[in-house]
């Protein structure tokens, strides 16, 4: 998984898998959805993520409930 966060444009993007986009989602103002072709989620996009999260340079990362 990438955090990618571009202050030039303001967008925040999580890619959760490298995949070709073959859809999108875009239901909500300032937030996508990438599927691939077999319609699982490959990244979300948040536009002007300095207004929704309140620090997109930052990062925290937390796992739960290792499985092995």
């Amino acid at each position: 998984m990438k955090v990618i966060y571009d202050a030039a444009t303001d967008v925040l993007r999580i890619v959760f898998r490298e995949a070709i986009v073959e859809d999108f989602s875009g239901d909500r103002p300032d937030v996508q959805i990438d599927y691939d072709i077999n319609d699982k989620i490959v990244a979300l996009e948040i536009r002007n993520a300095s207004k929704i999260i309140e620090d997109p340079r930052s990062v925290e990362h937390i796992v739960f409930n290792e499985r092995t």
